[in-house]
Formats: structure tokens, C-alpha cells, sequence
């Protein structure tokens, strides 16, 4: 069946004006298109039931824009989540009145500043505006800040931590938010410590707060000398000894002393074998804490770095070796074993991560004293 005659006439009208995206208020029965000029719209008059009606226009608008009535394929839709829609189309999606075309747009590799600009129009919605910000020509585009307004303003009332870490850690690339308002979330992070692993994952060495520099930072700098500039392990070393090294060991201690979930403590986890990630040149791995703590005493040897040498009359910097190296492994494999047969989260889940935790923690404390987790 057809749409009646009038929603006909104003429609075709509508996109006779090549619009740049269309969406529909199902509750209201309005089409809205966008355009150069701004924002036209049409009220439609159902001569049926508004469901049947609304597949009709989507029908009509498919036919235009794509020469195909069926509609928008929605059954695509893990196929176009994942960003495996091809970029020669994304213009077209945007003038669908479909909101799964708009996640496929969202979620291209294609995706451009423009396009974004079009879609957030036809499509407002958190999770959208994180999957854009994962687009580097958004974050450096005029979309970015936008986004990322959106995305702060919103934060408080997400409830799960794994869009709480994303989000942080989304709006925290450069450029995206004022220094008033990172220095806003940081606050909040007292209560919310998702937060914190966010502020890990996209500004290791860059956190506020305060902290020192361990003290045999600047006296391990003068026995290096220039052998620390092409040596990756000990460059990694004297980070972590630095100012900002010690700020991200207290952040990962903060994390872990009350993770809310597992989730956090997963990312965290990874977060940390990123950092360091210099004392595994052979790549992740995935073992349990006993397993990497007997490689990391067998690894001492042959660690092809000045720093091996020196361990061998330095009993702290072989402590710290080891801690780096363990550290370095980290991932969902050191907490399998106490994990993969529970759902526990908060008290309950922290409890059974004891075992696992305690020894990390003692190893990032390693590192933030002499070596001796005091």
C-alpha cells in the first residue's frame, strides 16, 4: 500500500532537496530532514496502524535512496556494529529514518567529521557518540569536543563501569574538554574509581594528583648515563621511578584496593602490562602469578639490558627487575583461577581476588619505595 497522498507530495518534496539526513519521532509521527539550510519536517497522517505506516515510509524512503523498498536490512546488525560496512554507502544509511542505519554509520572505518555531524543529528545517543570518538579524524574534528560534552554531561548516569572506563577514557584525548572539567572528573573518581582506569588508559603520564619521584630515580639516572637512551628496559625503569610513574603505580593501587567489578579489574590488569610493557618484548601473555613470577627469577639473566648487569650486586634493582617483568604479564590470566567459575562481584568478588592482589599490590609497591613494598 502507499503512503496517502499528501505525506507523498511533502515527502517527495523533501528529499527532491537532497536532505543530508532524515529521522523520525515515531511518538509524534514526524519526519525530520537536514539539510544546508536547517531542518525541515514532516507531520505524517497515518490512514493505518502508526507501525504499519512507519514501514511504509521506510519503505518509500528506501526506494529513493537506495532503488530498494525493503528497507534497511536490521538483521545486519552485528555485521554493521563491528564496522564492516563499506564506506562508498554511508551518506545513503543517513536518509533511511532508520536508527540500526545510523549505528552502521557510526561504526564505519569511513566514518568522517561530516558524516559524524550528520549522524549525531539523526541519531543522539551515548553509545554512539563513543563508538565516534574511537575515530581519530572525529576527535581532531569539530565533532570532537561536541561529543565529548555530550559524553560528560551524560556520565553521571551511567551505572555500569565498563561505560563509565570508556567514556573517561574517551573524552580525555587531547583537545576534547577543558582542563576544569578533567580536573572535575578526577574528583569525582574518589567515588567512582571506573573513573581512574579510564584516566590509565589514555593519560599514563599525565595524571593529576600528587606524587614524587622515587629517590633512586635521579641516582639510577646518573649510573645509566647515555646507556639509557637505546636500552627500552631501562628507559621503562627510570619511568617508573619518575614523578608520573609513581602518580600511575598510585592510581593502580587506588584501583585495586576497591575494584567494583570485574571488568575493572581485567582492564586494569592490561593497562598495566601496556606500561610496561618494554620488559616483555616477546608480547602478551597469558599465565597465572606463580607462573610469571618463576619465568621473571629465570628471566633476570638474559634480559639484553644494561640493567641485568647491575641487578647482578643490586638487590633492589633485581627486586625491581622482577616486579617489572611479573608486572608485564599481567592479564585475565593471573585471575582465572579465582574467576572463571563465579559471577561475584563488589565485597564478594574482592575477597576471592585477595590471593591474587595482595602479591600485585606488593610489587607496585616495590616500586614505589627501595624495593622493599614498604
Amino acid at each position: 500500500m502507499d503512503l496517502s497522498p499528501e505525506d507523498s507530495l511533502r515527502l517527495n518534496v523533501l528529499l527532491a532537496n537532497r536532505p543530508q539526513a532524515i529521522r523520525i519521532n515515531e511518538s509524534t509521527m514526524t519526519l525530520y530532514g537536514l539539510s544546508g539550510r536547517g531542518e525541515a519536517s514532516v507531520q505524517l497522517n497515518p490512514d493505518c496502524r502508526d507501525d504499519r505506516y512507519l514501514k511504509r515510509v521506510k519503505e518509500a524512503l528506501s526506494g529513493h535512496v537506495l532503488g530498494s523498498p525493503g528497507g534497511y536490512p536490521v538483521y545486519l546488525q552485528r555485521w554493521t556494529r563491528m564496522g564492516q560496512m563499506r564506506d562508498d554507502n554511508l551518506e545513503q544509511l543517513l536518509l533511511l529514518g532508520e536508527p540500526e542505519a545510523v549505528v552502521a554509520v557510526v561504526c564505519a572505518q569511513g566514518l568522517t567529521d561530516e558524516l559524524a555531524r550528520r549522524a549525531w543529528w539523526a541519531m543522539e545517543d551515548a553509545e554512539n557518540a563513543r563508538r565516534m570518538l574511537a575515530r581519530q579524524a572525529v576527535v581532531e574534528g569539530r565533532m570532537g569536543p561536541v561529543l565529548a560534552e555530550y559524553l560528560v554531561e551524560h556520565l553521571p548516569f551511567e551505572s555500569e563501569p565498563e561505560q563509565m572506563m570508556d567514556t573517561v577514557a574517551l573524552v580525555l584525548q587531547p583537545g576534547l574538554i577543558p582542563v576544569s572539567t578533567r580536573e572535575d572528573l578526577w574528583k569525582k573518581a574518589v567515588r567512582r574509581n571506573a573513573y581512574y582506569v579510564g584516566f590509565l588508559a589514555t593519560c599514563p603520564d599525565d595524571l593529576p594528583g600528587s606524587a614524587s619521584a622515587n629517590p633512586l630515580r635521579q641516582e639510577m639516572a646518573d649510573r645509566l648515563g647515555d646507556a639509557a637512551v637505546d636500552d627500552p628496559l631501562a628507559t621503562l625503569y627510570l619511568r617508573a621511578l619518575s614523578t608520573p610513574g609513581q602518580r600511575f603505580l598510585d592510581t593502580v593501587l587506588t584501583v585495586l584496593k576497591k575494584p567494583s567489578n570485574q571488568e575493572v579489574v581485567t582492564r586494569t590488569l592490561d593497562i598495566v602490562a601496556g606500561y610496561f610493557a618494554a620488559a616483555r618484548p616477546g608480547g602478551p601473555v597469558d599465565a597465572r602469578l606463580d607462573e610469571l613470577e618463576e619465568e621473571a627469577e629465570a628471566w633476570l639473566g638474559a634480559t639484553g639490558s644494561v640493567l641485568g648487569d647491575l641487578a647482578a650486586t643490586d638487590a633492589i634493582l633485581r627486586q625491581h627487575l622482577v616486579a617489572m617483568r611479573i608486572l608485564s604479564g599481567l592479564g585475565y590470566g593471573v585471575v582465572r583461577p579465582v574467576l572463571r567459575d563465579t559471577t561475584a562481584i563488589g565485597s564478594l568478588m574482592r575477597r576471592k581476588l585477595e590471593p591474587v592482589i595482595g602479591p600485585l599490590a606488593g610489587y607496585l609497591k616495590g616500586l614505589r619505595r627501595n624495593g622493599t613494598g614498604a
